[in-house]
């Protein structure tokens, strides 16, 4: 399954070399579209809103969430992806300003061309901790 191609520090549109817009094609498609689904907020998806990571809720919304539930959010938020058989996540790092930088890598089902591992990176953010959220604590 082809996508539209995403730059991957900005994560908006690019063009090819013709000037138009670029199209991702697998084995990419399927890694970049797991990627979206792990900076997808629970809920933003209008014709699904139950795909995404739940960010807004607790434990992850006003706290400092284990790498354990983040990292099992991103596979299930993945999983949900057409196409996608197997994930594995992995957090590079937490900043400060608590934006979570990843590497995900799926395969897809043994009659797509995305037999071999695929692999894209993605910046999620969290939120604040609860106590410096005008409004909380």
């Amino acid at each position: 399954m082809n996508t539209l191609l995403l730059d991957t520090a900005t994560w908006d549109l690019v063009v090819d070399s013709a000037g138009n817009i670029a199209v991702a094609t697998e084995p990419y498609s399927l890694a970049q579209d797991a990627a979206s689904a792990c900076r997808l907020f629970q809920s933003e998806l209008w014709y699904d809103v139950d795909q995404g990571v739940p960010y807004f809720q607790a434990p992850i919304l006003g706290a400092m969430p284990p790498l354990s539930l983040l990292r099992k959010s991103y596979e299930v938020a993945a999983l949900g992806v057409p196409d996608v058989e197997t994930v594995k996540v992995f957090i590079q790092s937490i900043g400060r300003d608590r934006v979570v930088s990843g590497q995900v890598q799926v395969t897809g089902p043994a009659t797509s061309p995305v037999q071999k591992t695929a692999v894209a990176t993605f910046t999620a953010p969290t939120f604040p901790l609860q106590n410096t959220i005008p409004g909380f604590g």
